[in-house]
């Protein structure tokens, strides 16, 4: 009877301190990508399993009930204990991607997956963006050390030693995407700006002359190239299929499961959801999941600023930032803005790295973002 509760306190506890409203968008979040995957899949694996059932959907689940675990355990500990402890889960995360070029699966000329027992095809990249944002921001803020030139060149190699490891996988989507994160964290810590605008400078044009000139980068190349010609190019091709279901879906869409891009595109559950939704459901459905970041966005910002300590505010941005990009991101290849990236779109795109990467940073925010007991 005690230790039931105890543990009735305990959730009793949790659910009084964090921001109800931030989790409620989480979840809502979560159930609207549920609900895509479970109208936009079911012809995908018709045709790769030739049966009629929700694999994909059922995975999909599986995921993101883990995600809101992971969500639960990451925002109910000690902030303490969570600033404590992410040091280690991040070189541990810088393990498995070291393990990439020498155990990982190659899919589409790509080596950035791993095969773990428990969670097969793994992408490491997405367990260390989270805990490199708590590490830059640890580094950034600490007391101990006080010239921040310092600090600054010290967060910068090991962000430049995850850009390596990336770029050798290749994928220079989440290269740029760490690198953004970086810049955009030091700059919030009070950087110069003529230093970090050099520092910049310089970086692009290293990964510029490196795409041009080493053949590992010939599939960037490549996907530069189509995205500016517009007659030759796979990649471009997709694009141009996206961009047409976006159009052809008009206001309201065609209806559920009328659309064509998911049986025309690969991967299009993953890079393209966004164009599935908008074919089969209309621009509406776009603008109504944009708000919803957006009001994700607008109610973490919010927070911050009621927060003193500095790694605080440092980690806070960084997450919701990170969140923020990758959407951008998502949204701006699936409307021919840029590139195909091959970046997921947070909390919608089906994919179980993506999933378990985006409830990492849930579970920080609502760890950060609840109300502390004095």
């Amino acid at each position: 009877m005690e230790k039931k509760r105890s543990i009735y306190s305990f959730y009793y506890e949790w659910w009084k301190n964090i921001d109800k409203f931030i989790f409620f968008i989480i979840i809502l979040l979560f159930i609207t990508g549920l609900f895509f995957s479970l109208v936009s899949t079911s012809l995908i694996v018709s045709d790769k399993l030739e049966t009629n059932d929700y694999t994909f959907f059922f995975k999909h689940l599986l995921f993101v009930f883990l995600g809101i675990i992971i969500i639960f355990l990451l925002s109910s500990i000690n902030e303490t204990k969570l600033f404590k402890f992410s040091p280690i889960i991040f070189i541990f995360s810088l393990i498995c991607l070291l393990l990439v070029p020498i155990i990982g699966v190659e899919v589409n000329s790509a080596q950035r997956w791993i095969d773990l027992y428990f969670l097969p095809r793994f992408q490491p990249i997405e367990l260390v963006k989270p805990f490199l944002i708590i590490s830059i921001s640890l580094i950034l803020s600490s007391k101990k050390y006080t010239n921040i030139y310092l600090k600054y060149l010290f967060s910068f190699f090991i962000t430049l030693m995850i850009a390596i490891l990336l770029a050798a996988q290749p994928d220079i989507g989440q290269t740029l995407l760490i690198f953004f994160s970086w810049s955009l964290l030091i700059f919030i810590s009070g950087i110069n700006i003529v230093f970090l605008t050099v520092s910049s400078s310089v970086l692009f044009t290293i990964l510029f002359f490196s795409i041009m000139l080493f053949p590992k980068f010939e599939y960037i190349k490549n996907r530069i190239s189509s995205f500016f010609n517009t007659e030759t190019g796979t990649y471009n091709a997709q694009s141009e299929k996206a961009i047409d279901s976006i159009t052809s879906g008009g206001y309201f869409g065609k209806g559920i499961g009328e659309g064509t891009l998911k049986n025309r595109v690969p991967e299009a559950h993953t890079d393209y959801i966004i164009s599935v939704i908008s074919e089969e459901f209309g621009v509406i459905a776009i603008i109504l999941i944009l708000f919803l970041f957006l009001i994700f966005i607008y109610s973490v910002l919010k927070k911050i600023s009621l927060k003193n300590e500095e790694r605080t505010k440092l980690v806070l941005v960084g997450c919701v930032s990170l969140i923020l990009v990758q959407a951008m991101i998502h949204i701006g290849v699936n409307i021919r803005l840029f590139p195909t990236t091959g970046m997921t779109l947070p909390f919608i795109s089906y994919g179980g790295s993506s999933i378990i990467s985006i409830s990492i940073l849930s579970g920080i925010i609502l760890n950060l973002t609840k109300r502390k007991i004095n």
